[in-house]
């Protein structure tokens, strides 16, 4: 903070951020710089628990907050009809879960930032608006974000990435563009010291917790974002116990809800994880071929696309690691690992709906955003008036 002229936190309304918010609030008030920054994208599909917090932190004169409600667009995991959803679409305000916020900083105009086109990506925003950020101010700057290590492998290979550039060498930073920086100043916090703070300095934070752990939720698992990514599906379920009136509307918002709650809460769902019977009489390969042809043309072209670059690869390269052909199963621990191709590694990306394919070993890229916004626009059209 000390060594940048220009600074703003990244707020989401969840534990671990407004811990940061809270944190940041009490260095920034010993140093005499406030108010600060604050970036809040929403997403639309929130607890309503979530959008009181966020108010009650908004409200603070130490805040001064960029609250951003723009159509970006978002992974849908729960549906191959509807594989994106936008939020805050103005083509779909009739089902919008609920009005825009009553506030002058609310940022719902396309035109305010002139990198922004409907429908890009949520990562693609964050990025945008870091530079944006630091045009404007004119002079270096930095995003604080809430990300720790112990949350996720991904969230700790972010942190631990030696390739990386940095500032001034320091690992919890990563350099964005000319003068910009991120920085993860809680990236060593364990979810314990997230409320040993918030109980010893009495921060506001977000009652949606308590009424997660009541409903026995392990506080590793209480997290809030989009709910229907392909991992934060697993808990869409809790929207049905925690605020029903909010998850009525959820259903009719985004294709596949129900759906996805239902097979994604436990162990063993088809959603939620890996594991899954083969159909008597099936072979691997069978089955995936019998799953491709069940699918909507577009989402078959889709993953025939991406399989076949997949068996490509390997048939142009396994042979230095004497792999002669693709079988139907190999080593469960080898496939977990991504280092052994397998039919089963397959049907596990068809039956999770994976559509980055990331059980592949393939991950984003702009055109597959370019393609799934088309097929949304698609969606939209063929079910207007329905």
């Amino acid at each position: 903070m000390d060594e940048f002229p220009h600074f703003y936190v990244s707020f989401s309304g969840g534990k671990d951020s407004g811990a940061l918010l809270n944190l940041v609030i009490e260095e920034a008030r010993k140093r005499g710089r406030l108010p600060i920054d604050v970036l809040i994208v929403d997403l639309e599909a929130q607890y309503q628990h979530t959008i009181e917090y966020i108010h009650s932190m908004v409200e603070r004169s130490e805040v001064n907050p960029y609250w951003v409600c723009l159509p970006l667009s978002l992974r849908n995991s729960v549906s191959q009809y509807q594989p994106k959803w936008t939020c805050w679409d103005p083509d779909e305000k009739s089902l919008w879960l609920r009005d825009l916020p009553n506030l002058t900083s609310v940022i719902n105009d396309e035109h305010y930032f002139p990198f922004f086109k409907k429908g890009m990506e949520f990562e693609d925003f964050v990025y945008q608006f870091m530079v944006w950020y630091q045009q404007k101010k004119g002079t270096a700057c930095i995003g604080l974000v809430a990300i720790r290590s112990d949350e996720s492998l991904y969230r700790y290979k972010t942190i631990k990435n030696t390739k990386k550039r940095k500032f001034r060498n320091i690992n919890w930073t990563t350099y964005i563009a000319q003068d910009c920086y991120l920085a993860f100043p809680i990236y060593d916090w364990r979810v314990s010291d997230i409320w040993t703070a918030n109980a010893k300095f009495l921060w506001q934070y977000n009652r949606i917790y308590e009424l997660m752990h009541k409903a026995g939720v392990p506080l590793s698992q209480q997290r809030l974002c989009q709910p229907f990514g392909d991992d934060q599906r697993r808990g869409l379920w809790l929207y049905q116990i925690l605020e029903p009136n909010t998850w009525q509307r959820l259903v009719q918002r985004v294709q596949g809800c129900n759906f996805g709650a239902r097979y994604s809460k436990e162990q063993g769902r088809i959603l939620g994880y890996y594991r899954f019977e083969l159909p008597k009489d099936h072979t691997y390969r069978s089955y995936a071929k019998f799953l491709l042809s069940s699918m909507p043309p577009n989402m078959e072209l889709h993953y025939r696309s991406r399989i076949f670059q997949f068996l490509l690869w390997w048939k142009r390269n396994g042979k230095r690691q004497g792999i002669y052909r693709i079988p139907d199963f190999a080593d469960k621990k080898l496939e977990a690992q991504k280092k052994i191709p397998s039919w089963r590694r397959i049907c596990k990306v068809l039956i999770k709906n994976d559509y980055l394919c990331r059980g592949l070993s393939f991950g984003f890229n702009q055109a597959l955003a370019n393609k799934s916004l088309e097929y949304y626009k698609t969606y939209l059209q063929n079910n207007k008036g329905k």
